[in-house]
């Protein structure tokens, strides 16, 4: 296969790998670098595909083995590693409220309106929001999982509308 052919070939799957792109990535921007890296990819390597095989699986592997690379690269990039003796850099909190005058206020007045909120609708949300997951709450308050989540749905809808009228 001449180079023009195989430009030619390549150019014609740029729809499919478009649609390709987006479906691995969910988002316009990704999908268009991740085209434009499977193009380059694929120019640079032409020599190593066989002419006698399928190009548009060739590219598809191509596209979905970078996606890999780059997840498994930005995963890396986000990882933290802390070497202290106490992990004081995993432990040091990621939210810090110093600085910020009314949190205070705010957080006492979160948990006013919490508190005003009968004690059959309360206790499941309080629960959920302490980590418990659907099937434990409803285990230890002995509710199916339908009520359980019910029950955080409309405490958390009241407590929205509570703080959206303030």
């Amino acid at each position: 296969m001449t180079a023009i052919e195989f430009n030619t070939q390549l150019v014609s799957l740029r729809k499919d790998l478009k649609y390709f792109a987006y479906t691995l990535t969910s988002n316009y921007e990704d999908a268009q670098d991740l085209v434009q890296e499977t193009f380059v990819k694929a120019l640079t390597n032409r020599e190593k595909f066989a002419s006698n095989t399928n190009l548009k699986a060739w590219t598809f592997t191509i596209m979905k083995n970078t996606f890999i690379n780059n997840y498994r690269q930005s995963v890396r990039q986000n990882t933290v590693l802390d070497k202290t003796d106490d992990l004081y850099y995993l432990n040091l909190s990621q939210e810090s409220s110093i600085g910020v005058p009314d949190s205070e206020f705010a957080t006492k007045e979160l948990h006013k309106i919490i508190g005003s909120i009968n004690e059959e609708q309360r206790k499941p949300f309080e629960m959920y929001n302490q980590g418990f997951k659907y099937k434990e709450i409803a285990e230890e308050l002995n509710l199916s999982i339908g009520t359980v989540k019910s029950r955080i749905f409309f405490t958390r809808k009241k407590l929205m509308d509570t703080l959206g009228k303030n």
